[in-house]
């Protein structure tokens, strides 16, 4: 017997785009019912397949629902970070998802998931069963897919790997932590996770072996926090650096010497803009690496050899290879919000959640609203990969912003939400620190924005 359901919103993913929406969609319009449809039993999305040492690379509270603060808000008292805001483990994030589902979202009565169902081609259907399920969606379905992360526990490989050879997966790293030589293959988040974790532990930063195809430019975490006046200066100083910068690599420089982007190797210019948030202490273990392979692509591992796209490398025969080469989130082109279906992306440079949560409120609050006017309001951004990708976002971060923001109601929702990293609530408006940098921001961000702009057009030609 074919099971048959009726909702209003059938959001297809319950990882931190789906849960966001979701969230803040029921707040913003009482009357809505929302389904969560997703092949894992538990919301979490890619964070219940993330390796175990993995943490957030932000602040704890820029990152899940509007309505439930991630962790307590606390600064860190003690460690290298002292001083920055707490950042949650992977387990605690999935612990966190589960408890706003069976607390927060399920006692609405608004509210289902339905874990173990594949939504495609128009069809959901129950995994363990096979058997179809029929779903009425009275308004909208939800793709919180679009630009979901790969990670290296669900994407083979993208090398070969002859018999002999040792190599595993980041989550499994821990499992061969009794090995003598270890080759991290990748350049983002993951593979300098990967090596943190192992120096961390003591090991020799010259048994490791660096396998990074591009350098890559990231963020120093102590300017990525949920302080406006931390936050904004960080966002004035990019306008003011970005206003008459020729090129972006002059612009990376300039807030490199501004203390706000960080590079491993000084003597090399990156390549790679993915721009995640890393902490100064993590610099100097990833600058004690200096076995560094910079071939192109890893292609085939033999025992005691690493074939890649412009030669070879000789490694120590036992040495475990570590994948962290998955592409991450995925850089696809920016669509409408509202089209055929509602289709999540951030609607300001990154930060996905605030994006997410953004959505479901102008939809909640606006839901016979003609599409082109919630486009108007929401004009969604990408990711990006290189640093062209970077300041063609950030520009178009930026125009999404100011007109998001030029919305009363919207507006006021943004400061409200700890979500949002440029947030100045009324208790934080009258420090005088925030005001001189609002004043600040505001005189250089017309500039800024059209240095971003011009700088995209000149490198793409």
């Amino acid at each position: 017997m074919v099971r048959t359901i009726e909702t209003d919103y059938l959001v297809v993913g319950a990882g931190a785009a789906g849960m966001a929406f979701a969230d803040a969609l029921v707040d913003a319009d009482p009357g809505s019912h929302v389904t969560l449809a997703d092949r894992r039993a538990a919301p979490g999305g890619h964070w219940l397949d993330a390796y175990p040492f993995v943490r957030l690379h932000q602040a704890s509270q820029l990152y899940g629902v509007a309505s439930t603060r991630l962790g307590g808000g606390q600064v860190q008292e003690s460690g290298p970070e002292r001083g920055l805001h707490e950042r949650a483990t992977g387990p605690q994030v999935c612990d966190y998802y589960a408890r706003v589902l069976a607390g927060r979202l399920l006692p609405t009565g608004r509210v289902e998931l339905l874990g173990g169902h594949e939504y495609s081609g128009g069809r959901l259907v129950d995994v363990g069963s096979g058997r179809d399920v029929d779903v009425r969606v009275r308004r909208h379905v939800v793709d919180a897919r679009y630009l979901a992360p790969s990670v290296p526990a669900l994407s083979p490989a993208p090398f070969a790997v002859d018999d002999g050879a040792r190599a595993v997966a980041v989550g499994s790293l821990p499992e061969v932590a009794d090995a003598d030589r270890y080759v991290i293959v990748g350049a983002g988040k993951t593979a300098t996770d990967a090596i943190v974790w192992l120096l961390g532990r003591g090991l020799d930063p010259g048994a490791i072996c660096w396998v990074r195809p591009r350098d890559p430019w990231m963020f120093d975490r102590a300017c990525i926090q949920p302080d406006p006046a931390v936050f904004l200066a960080m966002a004035t100083d990019l306008m003011t650096a970005a206003a008459d910068a020729k090129a972006p690599d002059e612009l990376f420089r300039r807030l490199e010497d501004a203390g706000i982007m960080l590079r491993v190797d000084p003597a090399v210019t990156p390549t790679m803009a993915r721009t995640p948030t890393l902490g100064r202490w993590e610099l100097d273990l990833l600058r004690s690496v200096t076995d560094v392979v910079r071939l192109g692509h890893l292609h085939r591992v033999t025992p005691g050899r690493l074939e890649l796209d412009d030669g070879e490398v000789a490694v120590a025969p036992g040495a475990v290879v570590v994948h962290c080469a998955a592409y991450g989130l995925q850089r696809r082109p920016s669509v409408p919000v509202w089209g055929g279906t509602i289709t999540l992306q951030p609607v300001r440079a990154g930060f996905p959640c605030f994006g997410a949560a953004l959505i479901g409120y102008v939809e909640g609050t606006r839901p016979d609203r003609p599409a082109a006017e919630k486009n108007r309001l929401c004009r969604a951004t990408g990711y990006w990969s290189t640093p062209t990708d970077w300041v063609t976002e950030q520009a178009a971060g930026a125009r999404s912003a100011a007109a998001f923001m030029a919305e009363p109601d919207v507006a006021a929702w943004a400061h409200a939400t700890l979500l949002n990293p440029a947030r100045v609530p009324p208790e934080e408006a009258a420090r005088a620190e925030v005001r001189d940098v609002v004043a600040r921001f505001k005189q250089h961000a017309a500039a800024g924005i059209a240095g971003l702009e011009r700088l995209g057009l000149a490198a793409t030609g």
